[in-house]
């Protein structure tokens, strides 16, 4: 399709004299239109649109439509509808109160544009473009950030019933590409096996039965891929999607020996940051935090706080459930920095804290990393009894340790442990530990030698600096502007679905969010600027007579 840029016209008058006729008292939209225009123009989507073609519906109508749409959390149809009836977003879209809106699939459709130009991050800059305008963005101010996971638009399946719907998957897959060339290839008992959906209820009861047929479908999902790999197969059948998946699964599921099929056992299994859990969605995998689990994605959002301008939304960070909150605080910062939107001091809950986070926010991004960090797991520290790593004294120019009875230590050694941090690794002489007076304040061992884990120099002092700072009022009375955060994943959760995807994929997924961050960014503009519009928090008898001091 086409784009052909026109000048964004005035609200019909009629439009205008109706809206403000039914709503006396203002309207978000209303609000929206009056306060910062259409936010969009044809000119931002123009580069998502070819030279030639039919006419494309004004990219600036369904850019706004999208916001509005994710600010109420309606759903495509729901939203053309609104577009047709509603007279507050006919104003908000400069239409004839005659207009009859446009198809609902034009919305996936632009969704679809943005995603194949790698304009996601478009509509969301843009506000806050405008948001710098009126002033309401501040420059290296103060930020928080928090997550909260995202449920995958697919069912919860086990083992079994995965590699039964990825092996259903395929033939699916293949009966629409090549039926021609399938009829052949099926065994008889395929269709009791894969002609209905996969269901645990339907399936064998015990262990070993489970196992057989396990098995069973492992065979029949070797069998196919030879079929496919074999010279007299079409060879785009060896490009399909559920194809290349199913090869992908079985190598996680089995094991292809010489003259059997075996089930892998569940020790056996890759880690969940590449294991399958759907052939619907390959890129939902399993997640866990603390008493939660879900199958799906997390989503982090970071808006700013400083108090004399609305908290606004500046970064939208969407991974697979498997990445923690450390770890991406990293590509927060990066690319902050590259949107020049990095805060001054930025709070955070202690999933994100470590030394090396405190190191590197205050190194290269000169941001004051505000939150608790974790405290010492040594049983000393659990028990407070008995010398916990704090005691002892570190030397860092000759790479000693000294303990509390004035002992220094024997080995010091800098390698990366699993995780790949920098650590250090000290330990005293048994002679000497073993014959101390207070070995057991310092060792659960009767024999051996005492061990501490260190961080890296710098990472040391800003963690035990961290440690200290957490305990005084001064940090508590910083660190409660963190709780904001958590009213912003709620609202945006009960508006606008956040914690539910409506796509497949990680980057439909991001986009959703970067949709719904945007629409709650509008929403508090507009609140903003033209207070007194939106519907205020209900406050009971007893709260107002507090609030007055009556």
């Amino acid at each position: 399709m086409s784009l052909q840029i026109t000048e964004i016209g005035p609200v019909p008058a009629l439009t205008i004299q109706v809206a403000y006729a039914a709503f006396p008292r203002g309207n978000p939209y209303l609000a929206l239109r009056d306060t910062l225009g259409t936010l969009f123009t044809d000119h931002d989507f123009a580069a998502l649109f070819s030279a030639r073609g039919q006419p494309a519906y004004p990219p600036w109508r369904l850019a706004l439509t999208t916001i509005m749409q994710f600010a109420e959390g309606l759903s495509d149809r729901q939203a053309a509808d609104a577009v047709r009836a509603r007279i507050d977003w006919k104003d908000a879209l400069g239409l004839e109160l005659t207009d009859a809106g446009f198809n609902f699939s034009l919305l996936s459709e632009f969704r679809s544009r943005l995603l194949a130009g790698n304009a996601e991050l478009l509509f969301l800059e843009t506000v806050l473009t405008h948001c710098r305008a009126h002033g309401l963005l501040k420059a290296r101010g103060q930020q928080r950030t928090d997550s909260t996971y995202v449920l995958a638009a697919i069912r919860n399946l086990n083992r079994l019933e995965c590699i039964g719907e990825t092996m259903r998957a395929a033939l699916n897959s293949l009966a629409a590409a090549a039926p021609d060339w399938l009829r052949p290839q099926l065994d008889p008992h395929w269709a009791d096996r894969y002609q209905d959906r996969v269901q645990d209820y339907r399936l064998p009861k015990s262990k070993t039965e489970r196992v057989r047929y396990a098995e069973t479908i492992g065979a029949d999902g070797f069998a196919l891929l030879a079929a496919v790999a074999s010279p007299t197969a079409p060879p785009e059948l060896r490009t399909l999607a559920a194809v290349n998946l199913l090869y992908r699964v079985w190598i996680q599921q089995f094991h292809a020996l010489t003259d059997q099929v075996r089930w892998r056992e569940n020790a056996e299994l890759p880690p969940a940051t590449i294991l399958i859990q759907s052939p619907y969605d390959p890129d939902a995998h399993f997640g866990i935090k603390r008493a939660t689990k879900w199958t799906g994605y997390k989503v982090h959002l970071t808006e700013t706080c400083d108090a004399e301008h609305p908290p606004l939304i500046t970064h939208v960070e969407t991974t697979t459930a498997t990445i923690t909150d450390n770890d991406v605080l990293t590509d927060i910062h990066r690319q902050g920095a590259d949107r020049d939107q990095l805060p001054e001091h930025h709070r955070v809950d202690s999933g994100y804290m470590s030394a090396q986070a405190l190191v590197r926010a205050a190194a290269v991004y000169s941001i004051d990393l505000v939150g608790p960090v974790h405290a010492d797991t040594n049983w000393q520290a659990r028990q407070n009894q008995g010398y916990a790593a704090a005691y002892f004294t570190i030397d860092w120019k000759t790479k000693r340790a000294i303990c509390p009875q004035g002992h220094s230590s024997t080995y010091w050694r800098e390698h990366q442990d699993h995780t790949g941090q920098d650590v250090i690794d000290v330990r005293w002489s048994w002679k000497v530990c073993t014959i101390c007076p207070v070995l057991a304040q310092c060792s659960q061992k009767q024999q051996g030698s005492r061990t501490i884990k260190l961080h890296t120099e710098t990472a040391y002092r800003a963690f035990h600096a961290a440690r200290q700072r957490q305990t005084t009022d001064a940090f508590r009375m910083q660190y409660t502007q963190r709780a904001g955060i958590e009213g912003t994943l709620g609202q945006c959760i009960r508006r606008s679905g956040l914690r539910s995807t409506r796509y497949i994929g990680l980057k439909k997924t991001h986009l959703q969010h970067l949709c719904t961050a945007t629409a709650r960014n509008v929403v508090r503009v507009v609140d903003y600027l033209a207070p007194g519009i939106l519907r205020k928090p209900y406050k009971s008898s007893f709260s107002k007579i507090l609030a007055t001091g009556a």
